[in-house]
């Protein structure tokens, strides 16, 4: 069996695995088991370092490119996600009555 059809096959197996795990988990518990799991993609931008060192071809830099692109979005979307469920359970400034702004 060829090396491309082994790597096909265990990329729609982890397909199929990641789906069916994430697709099990309470709506309560996917936003910050995501957000978490988004922060932790960086390893996509290590190996792409890894790869752009071997690069010799147009289309691997037009892959490399796409996979550090996607990869950067994914961990700083993990970021804002995570800061924005922290701010869920930061206290609110209080509101002032006054008419004129709470100045004395």
């Amino acid at each position: 069996m060829s090396t491309m059809v082994i790597a096909i096959t265990l990329f729609i197996l982890a397909l199929i695995i990641g789906v069916t795990v994430i697709g099990r988990v309470p709506a309560t518990l996917h936003t910050p088991l995501m957000s978490g799991a988004n922060s932790i993609h960086g390893v996509v931008l290590v190996g792409v370092i890894i790869v752009a060192a071997e690069s010799n071809t147009v289309l691997s830099y037009v892959l490399i490119f796409l996979a550090a692109l996607l990869g950067t979005i994914n961990v700083v979307g993990g970021y804002v996600v995570t800061d924005r469920m922290l701010d869920m359970f930061k206290p609110k400034p209080e509101k002032t009555d006054d008419k004129n702004g709470g100045e004395a």
